[in-house]
């Protein structure tokens, strides 16, 4: 009877565990399900449902300004992940590998550009560049979405590296391999996953961020969220519904081929670690 009772309970805290999941997923994915259903609809007020078109997605390519911001968030996005990962990966490698005297210090406020309220790193940022004189433009907002990226990439390198075995690097040495050979021959192969996971990490920060573009971008660089926050003034075209929708396809796509790259790297490493020694 207590048997039966008790898988009673089970079944019950099951069920209010899977309705509790689907509400919580439905509150979070409805918003971008009902924006994706609507970048078909062919009406421009997205108030009801008309009919099924395309039309949205052909005016996006042929006459929509959006584009162009579209290309600066890209171009911004690209340059400041390339810029994150190699300060991120060079940062990483010598806080984990080496002993300096303000090791401490810079561990420590590595935590500063992340949970410091944007409003204020961006309002520093363009106090900064007002008293150096850079001209705010695309250099200006590559700098800045760098500054908040590369802690992310160091902290992601960081525990990557913190689980790699040292007596690998330390055995290349042995065999009479020097540090930089080491480093690009035995070390790079092994942080390549976590070189991949930092650099989607960066894209994402940067091409998502509005704040800080919009204190450091100049009247020919405006990205295209701090475009779409414009627009919420106005009225969102059915191209931004359309546009982000491709967005959406690209990102899951890229989720997608970062889990199959790193489970081949991984593999790779391991083989390129044996096959070395």
């Amino acid at each position: 009877m207590a048997s039966r009772k008790r898988e009673r309970k089970r079944r019950l805290g099951k069920g209010i565990g899977n309705i509790y999941a689907v509400l919580v997923y439905a509150f979070i994915y409805a918003p971008i399900a009902v924006m994706v259903v609507f970048s078909f609809n062919d009406q421009k007020t997205n108030y009801y449902w008309k009919g099924f078109t395309l039309r949205w997605y052909e005016k996006l390519f042929t006459d929509s300004s959006i584009v162009e911001y579209l290309w600066n968030s890209l171009f911004i996005a690209i340059a400041a992940t390339v810029i994150s990962v190699i300060v991120g990966t060079i940062g990483a490698v010598g806080l984990i590998r080496f002993e300096f005297r303000i090791k401490k210090l810079i561990n420590n406020s590595l935590y500063i550009p992340i949970v410091i309220p944007e409003v204020v790193l961006g309002l520093s940022l363009l106090m900064l560049f007002e008293i150096i004189h850079l001209p705010l433009g695309f250099t200006a907002i590559i700098l800045s979405h760098a500054t908040f990226c590369i802690p992310f990439v160091i902290i992601i390198m960081r525990g990557r590296l913190a689980g790699m075995d040292l007596s690998v690097e330390e055995a290349s040495m042995d065999l009479g391999a020097n540090r930089l050979v080491t480093f690009f021959r035995v070390t790079l192969p092994m942080l390549i996953p976590g070189i991949v996971s930092g650099a989607f990490m960066s894209f994402t920060l940067s091409i998502d961020d509005v704040i800080i573009s919009n204190f450091v971008s100049g009247p020919y660089s405006t990205t295209l969220p701090v475009k779409i926050l414009s627009l919420v003034k106005t009225g969102l075209s059915p191209e931004v519904n359309a546009l982000t929708t491709i967005m959406i396809a690209v990102v899951l796509t890229g989720l997608l081929i970062n889990s199959v790259v790193q489970v081949l790297m991984r593999k790779r490493a391991l083989t390129h670690t044996k096959s070395y020694f």
